[in-house]
């Protein structure tokens, strides 16, 4: 049944959100196609100064068009949770969706799901990229479980997630959904062309490791195995570092200096904005995400859109998006695992064979089944 009132309360546009406000915006335009009327309730503050890692959380970029964005919710005001929790619930959606990545916005979260469920009408549901953090900190069980407790019922994007989530809410409805395809970054063009708008030398074969920088996601194990001397052997190939730094980057130096990786690397360690995107991607034989531990991650995602072959570790969620062998590879996250299947991936020529296969595998990420299924969860909570 489609034609729903939806509200989407989590980041979006002019914040920046680490892959989330492409998401929302992305996912709200879906259902719109779908025929429904949404809107998104997000942040006027969403981290503390002295919380966030980044240089910045707003984008210069243009907002996107036809897509409803309210910034309601200062996540350490409480007022204005109050204010979110009463609007949304006077609206009366038939459905809203929240999306739940860090017990610190469990408070929050929690507070205008309570207010909403006041209105005894609309169904709640949370989109849970996480429920056990990746980097602890104390009050993460009770602020969880003050948020999960609020829903009626969960979507989780990895297997690894929802085993979390059933350890907190045993009895609530859940459902397991594959993170769609980041389809909103443009289409794609030739190596050459993304050389050109990077200032790269097509010359080179490249490595890309692209997303915010931190210690779980395993560039440490990358530039490990960038100084095997059976990947050095590799003519001409350099490992594309495209992120921010979320974290102290004098690690990452010592080791680049340690091993002498300086002519091995491009480093662009700004914050990427969606219109360069796909530059990178396209510059890219192949993506290669070292993470020491995850759930699911959306550059999985913007790789399929881009018929990108990947390397990725067989942690939380990731595998179960890159079949081993088919369109990419599953190492364990040591730096010679990762080395032989990037050697293997050359030496072999792959490049052709996986980019074919993505083709026709990607074609199950669809925006389409996942607002579908969405729409069943909510009829069955």
């Amino acid at each position: 049944m489609a034609g729903r009132r939806i509200v989407i309360v989590g980041p979006a546009h002019p914040l920046r959100g680490g892959g989330m406000s492409t998401f929302n915006e992305r996912l709200a335009m879906a259902f719109q196609e779908a025929g429904d009327e949404v809107e998104i309730v997000s942040f006027s503050l969403q981290y503390p100064s002295f919380l966030f890692p980044g240089k910045s959380q707003f984008t210069n970029e243009p907002a996107p068009k036809g897509i409803t964005i309210k910034a309601l919710i200062n996540s350490v005001n409480p007022i204005s949770w109050v204010r979110a929790g009463n609007y949304i619930s006077s609206q009366r959606p038939d459905l809203v969706i929240f999306r739940y990545w860090l017990p610190f916005m469990g408070p929050a979260l929690g507070t205008i799901a309570r207010l909403v469920k006041r209105n005894r009408y609309s169904r709640i549901l949370a989109i849970t990229d996480n429920v056990i953090p990746h980097e602890k900190r104390p009050g993460d069980v009770p602020f969880t479980k003050y948020f999960l407790s609020a829903c009626h019922g969960f979507l989780t994007m990895s297997r690894a997630v929802q085993q979390d989530l059933q350890r907190f809410e045993p009895n609530k409805l859940n459902i397991y959904l594959p993170h769609p395809l980041y389809d909103n970054f443009g289409s794609a063009e030739s190596k050459a062309e993304a050389c050109a708008a990077l200032g790269l030398d097509t010359n080179f074969k490249y490595l890309l490791f692209f997303g915010f920088i931190r210690a779980y996601k395993g560039l440490d194990l990358l530039l490990e195995a960038m100084a095997i001397p059976a990947l050095q052997a590799i003519p001409d190939l350099k490992l594309l570092i495209a992120g921010e730094f979320y974290e102290d980057a004098k690690p990452y130096r010592d080791l680049i200096e340690k091993h002498g990786l300086q002519d091995r690397l491009v480093l662009r360690t700004d914050f990427i904005p969606n219109a360069e995107v796909r530059h990178y991607f396209c510059a890219a034989d192949l993506v290669v995400q070292p993470y020491k531990h995850a759930t699911q991650s959306g550059v999985t995602q913007v790789a399929y859109h881009f018929d990108k072959p990947m390397v990725v570790t067989n942690v939380g969620g990731l595998s179960e998006l890159v079949p081993h062998g088919e369109v990419g590879y599953v190492v364990a996250p040591q730096p010679k695992e990762i080395a032989a299947a990037i050697i293997d991936f050359y030496t072999l020529g792959k490049a052709h064979v996986y980019a074919q296969q993505i083709k026709t595998y990607k074609l199950r990420f669809s925006w389409s089944q996942f607002v579908k299924a969405v729409y069943e969860l909510a009829d069955k909570v």
